[in-house]
């Protein structure tokens, strides 16, 4: 049996074959309004897939799901999608849903307080039983906090929770996070980041600046 030493193979819903729990989302998924990058994992509860997770998501309302690289999505985390809003002008009441008559008052798109896509960056850790909001759009290298509600946009690097999910702190320096957002050491070669995990690991910037300037990296290092 072969085996691939640069890292697991991203194509595999079920990456660890004894841990059915434990899978990357992209090669499950069957939504087109659902993109979600390489080696972005969900760790679920039962063996329930990701996009059980994904409630209210109708291809009518057009809204996306989108989600970066590396991302570490905990257990019962759930993306509230447009759908689940109701008018808000009058009765909140969805009579059309339940037919009989009711159906010709089915209000239209332009009626509904839509909030658009919901953005998650790269190397984001949302935590245990969260709930993400539509859309909402979080930052690379966030965390989110166990079973918090996340309601609003979340900046980079920044840790988040609480019901509704406050700032607690950013967890680097503003110039460091500047760096990191430059370097965006998700969209490296896999064979590249593989030679540099150990730095990825620590996000250690000297010595990501260092390798990647001398493998002749195209990822921009410029710190201006």
């Amino acid at each position: 049996m072969s085996v691939n030493m640069k890292g697991p193979n991203p194509n595999k819903v079920y990456p660890i074959e004894e841990n059915k729990n434990l899978q990357f989302i992209r090669p499950s998924l069957t939504k087109p309004n659902i993109i979600v990058g390489e080696y972005t994992y969900y760790d679920s509860k039962h063996g329930e897939l990701f996009e059980d997770q994904v409630l209210y998501h109708y291809e009518v309302i057009g809204d996306r799901l989108i989600i970066g690289k590396f991302c570490s999505i905990g257990p019962g985390v759930t993306f509230i999608m447009n759908g689940a809003n109701h008018r808000m002008d009058g009765s909140t009441y969805p009579f059309n849903i339940f037919g009989n008559g009711w159906e010709k008052y089915t209000p239209t798109l332009d009626m509904l307080p839509l909030k658009g896509d919901t953005v998650i960056g790269n190397d984001v850790w949302i935590g245990l039983d969260a709930t993400i909001m539509p859309g909402v759009n979080v930052g690379d290298g966030a965390i989110i906090g166990a079973k918090s509600i996340v309601t609003k946009d979340v900046e980079p690097y920044t840790i988040v929770g609480g019901n509704p999910a406050k700032k607690i702190k950013k967890r680097f320096s503003e110039s460091k996070i500047k760096e990191l957002l430059k370097i965006k050491w998700w969209d490296l070669e896999n064979e590249v980041i593989f030679d540099n995990i150990d730095a990825i690991l620590s996000l250690d910037v000297d010595a990501l600046k260092k390798n990647l300037d001398r493998k002749g990296s195209k990822t921009s290092l410029d710190t201006d």
